[in-house]
């Protein structure tokens, strides 16, 4: 039987790209860079490497996600936008049948009511929401341990 792969895939959806100059008081100071070093020491801590993508086009995600079942364990994903928008995106995570974390960096919970609504909620095993930047380690570290049997997803 082969071995479940150590490596995860981080995903950050439209305008994650801009984070450090985009509404800093919403998403802070951290840039894309930080989020992919923070998330890929966190993983290396527990063996783990890290395949990230980002991009403004949907398409670029769903084939980033589609090839993750190859190689991946689980991913790590933000959304952005999508989040509230994309049925083919919860259709493409669903469909690889990998453990996903749905990470956010604000509470989407306590923001504008058309944010509130994630498509992503229901095929995620984790879900880490307004705790900044940091939530991504929190989302990793979780993720791990359903996938490596230390918590149930």
């Amino acid at each position: 039987m082969p071995s479940t792969p150590r490596r995860l895939l981080l995903v950050n959806g439209p305008n994650l790209n801009l984070l450090g100059v985009r509404e800093p008081d919403i998403y802070g100071r951290e840039t894309l860079a930080d989020v992919e070093t923070l998330v890929t020491r966190t993983a290396g801590e527990s063996g783990f490497d890290v395949r990230a993508v980002q991009s403004n086009h949907e398409g670029v995600l769903l084939d980033a996600i589609h090839a993750a079942r190859e190689d991946c364990a689980g991913i790590v994903i933000n959304p952005g936008g999508l989040t509230h928008t994309s049925v083919v995106l919860r259709d493409a995570l669903s469909g690889v049948s990998l453990p996903v974390a749905e990470v956010h960096i604000s509470d989407v919970s306590s923001r504008e009511e058309f944010r509130r609504h994630s498509f992503v909620r229901d095929v995620a095993v984790v879900h880490v929401s307004g705790e900044g930047v940091a939530g991504y380690a929190r989302a990793v570290r979780l993720l791990i341990d359903v996938i490596t049997g230390r918590a149930d997803g």
